[in-house]
C-alpha cells in the first residue's frame, strides 16, 4: 500500500474521521434522561442564568476548545479551502484530546473575509473555553488574532505563528548554551517571512536576540531599510541596515538559520559560511530548507533540528499547544500573552536537560538519551511534558494577572498525572507517602544503569536513602557516562566491605541445619542478593529491591533464605496491581504458591487487603473459581469456598465472598440480579485465584490485551520489605516498587499480623515456590 493510500485508508476505516463526540454521563433509563434534558436540565440553566461563571461548573465550557480554520493556508497546500482542511482540523482536535485530554470542536469557516472569522470567534465565546485559530493566511492571521484577544475574554492562540516560535525557542535556548555563544551576540537569519517566521523573530527578541542581529529573508531577498516590494507593517518591524540582499550573503557569518520556507531555499554551499559552530534549524515541512545530511557534509560541527521525527530535535508543534491550552484553562486564563509564551519556552528548554525514562527512549527506538547536540528538546510522547509545561503556563498566567483561578502547583501536578492515566495518579499517592518518611532501600544490582537512574529520581522525589551494592569504581564509571549524580547514595561493595564476617556468621546460623556451612556462607556473599538480605534482615537497611536482570527463583530464593517469610502469616505471596482507565484491580497470588490449599488462600486474600488499604484503597475481595457459589459440585471449587469462610472467621470486617466466576465478580446486575445473598455488592478490586497458573495467565492477559497498566509483582508476607522486579523492568518501573517497598516498610512499625486461622509451613524453596511463568 503507498503512503497515500494508507492515509486515505486511515481516515475512512471505520467510522469515519478521526474524532467524536463522548458523553461523560450516564444515559441508561429514564430516570437519567429527565436529568440530562427535560425537566431537570432546566436547573443548570437557571444557575448560569443567575451566575454565568457557573458554566463551567455545569458544562464542559472549561475544557473545550475550537480549532477555528478558513483553510486559506493548509500546511503546505496552501489555500484549499475551508472543507478540504476539516482533515487537519480533525487531527488538531485529536492531539489536543490525546495529550492533554482537552475537548474539541473542529470549525471550518466558510469565509476568506477575516471579518467574517473574527465575528464567528466572537459569537463563539460563550461556548468553548478557548480558541485555536488554524492555517489562516498572512496577514489575515495577525489581525484576526490581534482583534480576538483585544475583544474576548478567553484564550486566543494562532499556532501556526507561536507554536514554532515557542519551541524553537527552547531548540535555541539549549543549542546556544552547548556552543557557548550568548545569545545577545547571535546573528540569527530567517528563511522565510510568513507567519511563523515573524511570530518566531519576535519571540526571540524576548528571548534576548538583538532585533538588529535578525536577517529576516522572504522570495525577494532580505528584508532591509528601504525596500519597497512585497512588504507589510508585519515585516516592515525587521527592516535591517544591511548590505546583505539575498539568503546566501545573509548567512555569511552567521550564527543560526531558522528555516520556515521552502524545501532547498538552502544549500550547502551557503550552510558552510556560516560561523563556527552554526545552528541550523530546517523547519520546512515535509521536506527541509536543506536535509541534515547535507548540512553534515560540509559542517560537521553544527548542530541541526527539522520538523521531521526522522531525524533528531523535531521541532513539532505537538509540544505546545496542548499543554499551553491545558494550563490556560485549568486558571481560566483570559488570554494566551508573552509571559505564558515565555514560561513555555523555559520549561521546555529545562525539561530537556532531565534524565529520558527507558520507556520514552523505547519509543524512538533509542537505548539512552541524553541532553546534547541530539537531544535540544524533549521528545513529543514524553509523558512529562504535560506535567512541565502546563504548570508553568498556568502559574505565569496566575503571576502576570491573566488567570481568574488559582493553582497550588503540586496539588495541580496530581491533577495533572491523574489526566495521563489512573495508573500516574495512582503511583502519585504512594510516591507522597513514601517522601514523608523515606527509608533506606538496597539495590543489589547497583551496577546496572537503570538502577542508577532509578536510585537518582528516588532521591529527587525525597522518597528513599539508595544503598548500591556493586564495585564502586563500576557504578561511578556508569554514573558518569550517563552523567548521573550520586550524590546522597550510599555504595557498598559486598567484595570487600566490613559488614561481611558478621553477616557471614549470621547466616550460618539460619542455615546451619539447612546444609550451609560457614565457608558457604562467606561465599554467597558475594551475590548481591544474599547480601542485601543480610543487611535488610540484620536492620542495616529497610527494604529490598532487586530483578532487573534475574530470573524470579533467583532473587526470591536468597531472600527466602536469609529473611523468610512473617511468623504470623508463615506465607509469601506475589500480587500485581492492574490500573485500567476507571478502575485499580489487585490480582493474587500471581507469582509464588502453584497450588494453595484453602488455608493458604485464605491467607494470601489476607495479606492483599492489606496491601490494597495500604494503597488507600477499601477491598472488595472476589475468591474465583469456574463455579458459582456451589453451581458446581468439585474439590477445586470447595476449597474456594472453604477459602471464604477461613477469611471470614479472621477478619469479619472484610467485604468478600466467593466462590464466584470472573464475570460475576465484575457485573453488578449479575449480583444483585442472581445472587443478592452476596456480601459483594458492587465490582469486585481484589482477585484471589484458586492457583498460579489463574492468576499468572489471567494477570498476563489484562496487561497485554485488556489495557491495563501493571503494577509489581508486590510481594507480600516476607518477614522484612522485599520486593521483585520483573525481568527487564524500565527505570520508572523500579521507582515505583521503590515506592511500594518504602511505604512496605513505614508499615512494619504498626502491630504484627495476627495468626492465620491455620498455621501453614513457612514457605521455602521447595514443590510450592517458582518462578513467575
Amino acid at each position: 500500500m503507498t503512503k497515500r493510500e494508507d492515509a486515505l485508508d486511515y481516515h475512512a476505516r471505520g467510522r469515519p474521521g478521526k474524532i467524536a463526540v463522548v458523553p461523560t454521563k450516564p444515559l441508561t433509563n429514564q430516570r437519567d434522561l429527565s436529568l440530562a434534558y427535560s425537566p431537570g436540565v432546566a436547573e443548570p440553566c437557571l444557575e448560569i442564568k443567575r451566575d454565568p461563571d457557573l458554566a463551567y461548573t455545569y458544562t464542559a465550557k472549561g475544557n473545550l476548545v475550537a480549532v477555528v480554520t478558513n483553510g486559506t493556508a493548509v500546511l503546505g497546500l496552501g489555500n484549499i479551502g475551508a472543507i478540504a482542511g476539516k482533515p487537519v482540523m480533525e487531527g488538531k482536535g485529536n492531539l489536543f484530546k490525546q495529550f492533554a485530554d482537552i475537548d474539541v470542536f473542529d470549525i471550518e469557516v466558510g469565509s476568506e473575509n477575516p471579518d467574517d472569522v473574527i465575528k464567528f470567534c466572537q459569537l463563539l465565546e460563550p461556548t468553548v473555553g478557548g480558541i485555536n485559530l488554524e492555517d489562516i493566511r498572512a496577514p489575515d492571521c495577525f489581525y484576526i488574532e490581534e482583534t480576538l484577544r483585544k475583544t474576548m475574554h478567553i484564550p486566543v492562540f494562532h499556532d501556526d505563528q507561536h507554536g514554532t516560535a515557542i519551541i524553537s525557542g527552547a531548540a535555541l535556548l539549549n543549542a546556544l548554551e552547548i556552543v557557548e555563544k550568548a545569545i545577545e551576540d547571535v546573528i540569527v537569519v530567517f528563511s522565510g517571512a510568513g507567519a511563523a517566521a515573524i511570530s518566531t523573530a519576535e519571540h526571540y527578541v524576548r528571548l534576548g536576540v538583538r532585533r538588529e542581529h535578525i536577517l529576516m529573508c522572504d522570495r525577494q531577498g532580505v528584508i532591509y531599510n528601504g525596500r519597497t516590494g512585497d512588504m507589510d507593517p508585519y515585516k516592515a518591524r525587521f527592516q535591517t541596515k544591511t548590505k546583505a540582499r539575498t539568503i546566501a550573503d545573509a548567512l555569511v557569518g552567521a550564527d543560526v538559520l531558522v528555516g520556515l520556507s521552502v524545501a532547498g531555499a538552502v544549500t550547502g554551499e551557503m550552510i558552510a559560511k556560516m560561523a563556527p559552530r552554526p545552528v541550523v534549524f530546517a523547519l520546512a515541512n515535509p521536506v527541509p530548507e536543506i536535509l541534515p545530511d547535507e548540512v553534515r557534509a560540509v559542517r560537521a560541527d553544527a548542530i541541526i533540528a527539522t520538523g521531521r521525527s526522522d531525524y533528531p530535535n523535531q521541532v513539532n508543534n505537538v509540544l505546545g499547544f496542548p499543554f499551553i491550552f491545558r494550563g490556560a484553562l485549568d486558571v481560566r486564563a483570559t488570554e494566551i500573552n508573552e509571559e505564558m509564551k515565555m514560561a513555555a519556552t523555559r520549561a521546555l528548554a529545562l525539561l530537556a536537560k532531565q534524565d529520558v525514562p527507558d520507556s520514552v527512549a523505547s519509543l524512538y527506538g533509542l537505548q539512552q538519551v541524553q541532553f546534547g547536540p541530539d537531544y535540544l528538546i524533549p521528545y513529543p510522547f514524553d509523558p512529562r511534558v504535560l506535567l512541565w509545561i502546563a504548570p508553568a503556563v498556568a502559574w505565569a498566567a496566575v503571576a502576570s494577572g491573566a488567570a481568574n483561578d488559582f493553582v497550588e502547583l503540586d496539588a495541580y501536578r496530581e491533577r495533572l498525572e491523574s489526566r495521563l492515566g489512573r495508573a500516574r495518579s495512582v503511583m502519585r499517592g504512594v510516591i507522597n507517602r513514601a517522601s514523608s518518611n523515606p527509608k533506606r532501600v538496597v539495590y543489589p544490582e547497583g551496577e546496572e544503569p537503570k538502577i542508577i537512574r532509578a536510585a537518582q529520581i528516588a532521591v529527587d522525589e525525597g522518597m528513599a536513602h539508595p544503598i548500591l551494592l556493586g564495585n564502586r569504581a563500576a557504578i561511578e564509571r556508569a554514573a558518569s557516562q550517563m552523567n548521573a549524580s550520586l550524590d546522597e547514595i550510599e555504595i557498598e561493595d559486598p567484595a570487600s566491605s566490613p559488614r561481611r564476617d558478621a553477616y557471614a556468621h549470621f547466616m550460618w546460623a539460619k542455615r546451619q541445619r539447612k546444609g550451609m556451612s560457614l565457608e558457604e556462607a562467606r561465599r554467597r556473599l558475594y551475590n548481591g542478593n544474599y547480601f542485601g538480605s543480610c543487611m535488610v534482615a540484620r536492620g542495616d537497611a529497610d527494604a529490598l529491591v532487586s530483578g532487573v536482570n534475574l530470573h524470579y527463583p533467583e532473587t526470591i530464593r536468597p531472600a527466602l533464605e536469609v529473611i523468610g517469610a512473617h511468623p504470623k502469616s508463615g506465607l509469601v505471596s506475589g500480587m500485581y496491581m492492574l490500573v485500567f482507565e476507571k478502575h485499580v484491580v489487585f490480582c493474587a497470588d500471581t507469582t509464588v504458591t502453584i497450588d494453595p490449599t484453602a488455608e493458604q488462600l485464605a491467607q494470601i486474600a489476607y495479606a492483599a487487603s492489606r496491601v490494597t488499604r495500604n494503597f488507600g484503597i477499601e477491598p472488595r475481595i472476589a475468591m474465583l473459581s469456574f463455579s458459582n457459589f456451589g453451581s458446581v459440585r468439585h474439590p477445586e471449587a470447595e476449597k474456594v469456598a472453604r477459602a471464604v469462610q477461613l477469611l471470614r472467621q479472621r477478619d469479619p470486617s472484610l467485604i468478600v465472598d466467593g466462590e464466584m466466576q470472573a464475570d460475576t465478580a465484575f457485573d453488578t446486575e449479575i449480583l444483585q440480579r442472581d445472587y443478592p445473598f452476596s456480601a459483594l455488592k458492587s465490582q469486585a478490586n481484589v482477585l484471589i485465584f484458586p492457583n498460579l497458573s489463574a492468576g499468572n495467565i489471567a494477570y498476563k492477559l489484562l496487561d497485554h490485551l485488556g489495557g491495563a497498566t501493571a503494577i509489581g509483582p508486590i510481594l507480600v508476607g516476607m518477614s522484612r520489605p522485599v520486593h521483585v522486579l520483573e525481568r527487564g523492568a524500565d527505570v520508572q518501573d523500579i521507582v515505583n516498587m521503590t515506592a511500594v517497598a518504602v511505604v512496605d516498610a513505614q508499615g512494619r512499625s504498626q502491630p504484627a499480623e495476627p495468626a492465620p486461622a491455620r498455621r501453614t509451613p513457612a514457605n521455602d524453596i521447595g514443590p510450592t515456590v517458582y518462578s513467575r511463568l
